[in-house]
């Protein structure tokens, strides 16, 4: 068998590729982690994250990437800034495409995540983290007692309204179109909601705010209306766009674009595996990523057995 360079390439440093790059270390891979950006994924736009296990009080999303940065590092997980361009499949060796050179490898684990899909109006971006969230879950106990908005007509926001119920005074649940695009059974339980009021029709165009989110600008799409909502909170929930543009036709995606594995994180290319927010399924939180991340290592690491045994 001809030598590679690395035995494991994982691409992408979010939860599931430092957790996928803990599990090759202690394993005694030579692995490589590549991360285009900066590590953490969406954990960096995440200002306290209060329902990771092990952590009562909360941590922030930097500091919990930077300790699962440390860990991975501690068993020699080598971690560098660098893109992929493209992967070309082999057999048994894959070549994974830089700006700058390439590497071959048995192994590889495709963890480049998923964005939010964002408004894009004025204010929203500046406000992340400070008001604007796209992660009830994760945020949702920070607006305990505040009137807050909830941006989405599908079941993610409505899932999502009745989770933050339980929190906040109020909710103004704003959706572009006439009606909901959620399940009927869902509208029936956020509308039966007392503290919840709907605004149909209507956009968000601007997040008002210094330090912290203050107001929302609406506009009725139909009347042109505008007006001011003051909220402390809001929630995004139009969906997410996964990292899979670079892999072209590569791998079996999903109608939303997602790689579809089966349990074992595989692709249906030997060798090849996908973890975390990037992969088809039912939920996106950091310790579902995690989760994600060990059982891809884990299938690696008895992938790399086959091959050595013949």
């Amino acid at each position: 068998m001809p030598a590679w360079d690395y035995d494991l390439v994982i691409i992408g440093g979010g939860p599931a590729g430092l957790t996928a790059g803990i599990y090759a270390g202690r394993a005694r891979f030579c692995a490589i982690l590549l991360e285009k950006l900066i590590h953490g994924g969406q954990m960096m736009t995440t200002d306290i994250v209060e329902n990771y296990p092990g952590f009562p009080e909360g941590i922030t999303g930097y500091e919990l990437s930077d300790r699962m940065r440390k860990q991975a590092e501690r068993f020699k997980l080598l971690i560098k800034t660098a893109e992929v361009k493209e992967i070309i499949p082999g057999k048994p060796l894959h070549t994974v495409v830089l700006e700058d050179r390439r590497v071959t490898t048995p192994a590889i684990i495709i963890a480049t995540g998923a964005k939010y899909r964002t408004l894009g109006v004025p204010g929203e971006d500046r406000l992340t983290g400070h008001g604007v969230s796209f992660c009830a879950t994760c945020d949702g106990a920070l607006y305990r007692g505040h009137e807050i908005a909830m941006v989405g007509g599908g079941d993610n926001a409505l899932t999502e309204a009745l989770f933050l119920e339980r929190f906040a005074k109020k909710i103004h649940l704003i959706h572009r179109r006439d009606q909901f695009r959620a399940c009927k059974y869902l509208q029936e339980r956020v509308l039966a909601i007392g503290k919840v009021q709907v605004h149909m029709d209507t956009v968000v165009t601007e997040c008002k705010g210094q330090s912290e989110l203050e107001a929302l600008e609406l506009r009725n799409v139909k009347t042109g209306e505008q007006s001011t909502l003051p909220v402390t909170g809001a929630f995004i929930a139009i969906g997410m766009v996964p990292n899979t543009a670079w892999l072209g036709n590569l791998l079996p995606l999903d109608k939303w674009g997602f790689i579809v594995t089966s349990p074992a994180m595989e692709v249906g290319i030997p060798g090849i595996f996908a973890a975390g927010d990037v992969r088809s399924k039912w939920e996106r939180q950091i310790s579902t990523a995690v989760g994600d991340g060990t059982v891809a290592a884990i299938a690696v690491e008895r992938y790399l057995e086959t091959l050595k045994n013949g």
